[in-house]
């Protein structure tokens, strides 16, 4: 077989040349990127640029999820192949945050290949000279790569999947099935059943009668001539704008070879029908089954800001040049207006800070070599909640600011809600994880992501209610004060069922860890305008930390002003601190989206070009209908 990997070349395209940055855009690229712009990102970028990424107009869903693995498989010819990118991290972020700016249904494609699926085998293969042909099948994209683990009656409880694999002894092989309805798997990439499929799929191991727990196997789904016998794959109803084939897929005592099991590290698998574990704990076990979901989660929260920094790339270009009648004025940007300056403004301030929160997980995992302990276990979790959140939010502001033009999906923001709105449910429901994630700061004493708790209220007695120091202060405080009322709120209930008392507590505890990352995000902003090289960045950076913080301490003004920790007129100066800080923004604004190496000629997105009614009216033209092929073989 064939494919577009056969002709690798040497290095990417390069993308347009364009004038050299200025010292204050160079410094805010360095930041956004953590350094590592021009050796991780670069290239990935520049593959943007190339005309299978162009906007094709009237797609069925089914022609756009073809095109999405077509395009899957041009990525993947161009750089460095899978095993490279997982052994470091960082290219995998890259690459997740800069395949879905162009088309959503790319990203999924590819992170469920990459990491999901060939993460999970490569991470549970060491020393196995067996597994070599499916290594390579995956890693030169022969197939594509599902990943099958959730099923239609348990959601987010994979722990109490259904699907199993029944040891033979008399053949060697287990027995795939599913053994009813509910276990059917949900949502994997198996609808297209003529592109060959190569999945990780998650079973329950049993022999001889016993249940050794959810193990990962490796399952063949489809070939270039159709499904496999005994795979049924049905697609999934549609979804608006994400042309995917997710599909509902079901095992039909289906035989599989012993060496499709992955033990990993966990144990071994005897000839006889017997596991000997390494790992006793069978939830240990699991977990360790179930360890490429960290890294999906950065690369979900790295999509996610992404995404956001591109709606508010496009939102702010288009409000610089969208002119409107003005008291006493006319053809005024609608930018001037302080109303549509505090909400753009105020996301442009959330995707920064989440930003530099998503660079902390980033980092934290590459300098422990993908060694998750609680610690970063919980800043994964709590940042993987926030962003997704944070730039859902973010998404709906701007195309919301953008009035009607917003709607188009060629002007990209529309789709990127749609995008942020699954993704807040991708790879563990964000408001589940967060919850499990309060769950164990509350029973676990000190931790968190700012471990020097605030056990004090701080003053407010002569401090500007601007200052993003003070924010930080309350944000820290509040964490704490919610951590030992929760506390203090269960021990009082320790003769009831523990469900019923951490149910009566569970919405403070959400509240506690949603701010613990809301905090480390604005202690991260604050340590970016401190590592700034230029005044103006620092200055700017400072001033949307302050916005930034401004805002959140605005959502619990009474509580802040019910203990004292603000007073009355601070909190009645919030509103106007908030204007004022956007009057100060307003001349950084080109310079702070300059930063994002983004561009009107890579997003191809009509309202953020130089001239966007020339580009809106090029592109709504007479000219041919997009020749798009239906296979994506």
């Amino acid at each position: 077989m064939t494919s577009d990997t056969d002709q690798r070349p040497a290095s990417a395209s390069a993308s347009p040349a364009g004038p050299d940055p200025d010292p204050d855009s160079a410094d805010l690229t360095r930041l956004v990127y953590d350094g590592t712009y021009a050796g991780v990102h670069e290239d990935i970028r520049a593959l943007l640029f190339d005309p299978i990424f162009d906007h094709h107009r009237d797609l069925t869903l089914n022609q756009a999820g073809r095109l999405a693995y077509r395009r899957s498989r041009f990525v993947h010819g161009r750089l460095e192949r899978p095993a490279d990118v997982l052994r470091d991290p960082r290219r995998l972020f890259a690459l997740t945050e800069w395949t879905t700016l162009l088309d959503i249904s790319t990203f999924p494609v590819l992170a469920v290949h990459y990491n999901l699926c060939f993460g999970t085998l490569i991470e549970h293969s060491a020393g196995r000279e067996d597994l070599a042909d499916y290594i390579e099948e995956l890693d030169s994209l022969s197939s594509f790569g599902p990943y099958m683990a959730t099923e239609l009656g348990y959601g987010n409880n994979v722990a109490a999947l259904r699907t199993e694999a029944v040891y033979d002894g008399r053949t060697n092989t287990f027995v795939l099935n599913t053994p009813d309805v509910p276990a059917q798997k949900h949502m994997p990439y198996s609808g297209f059943t003529d592109i060959p499929k190569l999945a990780v799929v998650l079973a329950r191991l049993k022999s001889a009668g016993q249940d050794y727990g959810v193990f990962p196997f490796v399952v063949r789904i489809s070939g270039p001539d159709g499904p496999a016998e005994g795979v049924r794959a049905a697609l999934c109803p549609e979804k608006p704008a994400m042309g995917l084939d997710n599909g509902l897929t079901w095992f039909d005592h289906i035989r599989i070879p012993r060496r499709s099991l992955l033990t990993g590290d966990m144990g071994e698998f005897t000839e006889d029908g017997m596991f000997h574990p390494s790992v006793a704990n069978p939830r240990t076990r699991f977990l360790r089954a179930m360890s490429r979901n960290q890294p999906g989660r950065i690369c979900v929260s790295a999509a996610s800001v992404s995404l956001g920094r591109a709606s508010v790339y496009i939102a702010l270009r288009y409000a610089l040049q969208r002119v409107t009648n003005a008291p006493g004025r006319n053809d005024m940007p609608v930018i001037e207006y302080r109303s549509h300056q505090l909400p753009l403004f105020t996301a442009l301030a959330k995707v920064y800070a989440m930003t530099f929160l998503v660079n902390r997980a980033k980092r934290e995992y590459v300098d422990r070599r993908g060694v998750v302990d609680a610690d970063l276990n919980t800043l994964i979790s709590i940042t993987k909640a926030l962003t997704t959140w944070e730039m859902s939010d973010v998404a709906a502001v701007c195309r919301e600011r953008c009035g009607a033009q917003g709607m188009f999906s060629v002007n990209r923001i529309a789709d990127y809600g749609i995008f942020l709105q699954s993704a807040v449910t991708a790879e563990g429901d964000s408001q589940v994880l967060l919850a499990a994630t309060a769950g164990r700061q509350v029973a676990r004493p000190g931790g968190g992501l700012a471990p020097q708790a605030q056990a004090q209220a701080p003053d407010p007695r002569g401090r500007d209610i601007r200052d993003p120091a003070l924010h930080l202060e309350c944000l820290r405080y509040r964490v704490h004060w919610l951590r030992q009322a929760v506390r203090k709120a269960m021990d009082a209930d320790r003769r009831e069922p523990y469900f019923d008392s951490w149910n009566r507590n569970v919405n403070n505890a959400l509240a506690m860890a949603r701010l613990e990352g809301v905090a480390a995000a604005l202690e991260c902003a604050l340590a970016a305008a401190d590592d700034a090289r230029t005044t103006a960045v620092s200055q700017a950076l400072r001033s949307l930390a302050a916005l930034y913080g401004l805002d959140e301490i605005q959502r619990d003004a009474g509580w802040y002003l019910a203990r004292g920790v603000l007073d009355a007129a601070q909190v009645e100066a919030i509103p106007a601190a908030a204007d004022e800080l956007c009057e100060t923004l307003r001349p950084r604004i080109p310079m702070l989206i300059n930063g994002f190496q983004l561009s009107p000629q890579l997003l191809r997105a009509p309202i953020a070009a130089d001239d966007y009614m020339t580009a809106y009216n090029e592109l709504t033209g007479p000219g041919r209908p997009d020749p798009i092929e239906e296979g994506a073989r």
